[in-house]
């Protein structure tokens, strides 16, 4: 997966300060190409640029039809093919195919509908930006395109006309408990696209000198994940095995959003733990989203192990395979 691209902010900014923009976006591909559908690149009036369509296989290309493009305020829908030798240059072993949609910001894409977008993704509010490549026509949807949103897979429609881009918040993991697992699992989840956080009042356990770089927190976990902020693109995974950690926040992630909750223990453990949410006021329903015992079961036997399972049954969660 990857990381949270940030064109439409740069896009709007650039537009704003009189630079004049354009977004550039892969729509389609074919073979083996260097980006995504969904990836884009971001071109100023004078020329600069930030983000990628192809790695630096077309780039130049497309650089040159989009200021065109902001001359002359009209979008413009390309086409390239990347020769193995290109495709080569930048680690891909053969060449592909690109379709390119290139769109001035302003007359083509009205700068109050990319702020409106811009607005959403700082909000972490899922939306997707849908475009008519033969009629013009766009609009946000909001609470539309179940499946790519799901999946984060951008693309064409069936009608071969209507491109779909989707704009979901980064997924974050956030662990309460700095232990084993834990450093295991952290690593694991950010190559995976994930931004992780650690939560752990324990400052022996929630220490710089086992977590290298990583976002600590040493509150309670209730005030900390209410920091963090839960919402349907967070994973939230228990690991301390002490209900007086875990529980404040199984409690804040039930009554949130949150697209997994999986806690640590034995299905004793977890037998008592449903029982506790039980007292505390819960639904079946509510309760039944924890995954305890955290992971699939694939015979794991240590921390490494445990984590591999944890990130394999988030990810089918997350994806709707579980």
């Amino acid at each position: 997966m990857e990381r949270f691209d940030s064109s439409p902010e740069t896009a709007l900014n650039w537009y704003r300060a009189g630079k004049g923009a354009a977004l550039a976006t892969v729509v389609e591909t074919w073979g083996s190409a260097p980006r995504r559908v969904g990836a884009q690149l971001v071109i100023a009036g004078e020329g600069r640029i930030e983000g990628s369509v192809s790695g630096g296989c077309v780039e130049g290309a497309v650089i040159v039809e989009a200021l065109e493009a902001i001359e002359e305020g009209e979008a413009r829908l390309l086409e390239f093919g990347v020769s193995d030798e290109d495709a080569f240059a930048v680690g891909l072993a053969c060449g592909g195919t690109i379709r390119v949609l290139v769109e001035p910001i302003g007359k083509v894409l009205p700068e109050p509908m990319l702020a409106e977008l811009v607005a959403a993704r700082a909000r972490r509010e899922p939306m997707a930006y849908e475009v008519n490549v033969e009629t013009g026509h766009r609009a946000l949807r909001r609470n539309a395109y179940a499946e790519r949103m799901r999946m984060d897979r951008s693309g064409f429609e069936e009608d071969g006309q209507t491109f779909v881009a989707v704009h979901n918040p980064p997924l974050r993991l956030i662990v309460v408990g700095a232990v084993h697992i834990t450093q295991a699992l952290v690593p694991m989840a950010r190559i995976a696209g994930y931004d992780p956080a650690i939560v752990d009042p324990r400052e022996a356990f929630a220490s710089d000198a086992r977590f290298p770089g990583e976002t600590i927190l040493t509150d309670w976990p209730d005030e900390a994940v209410t920091r963090l902020g839960l919402d349907s693109r967070t994973a939230l995974v228990l690991l301390t095995h002490d209900p007086k950690l875990d529980d404040p926040a199984l409690e804040a992630a039930l009554n949130a959003g949150v697209f997994y909750i999986g806690a640590l223990g034995s299905t004793r453990t977890h037998a008592k733990r449903v029982e506790r949410m039980k007292q505390a006021g819960f639904t079946e329903t509510q309760i039944g989203r924890i995954h305890g015992p955290v992971g699939l079961d694939i015979g794991a036997a240590d921390p490494a192990e445990i984590a591999v399972a944890i990130l394999a049954e988030m990810t089918a969660v997350l994806r709707g395979k579980a």
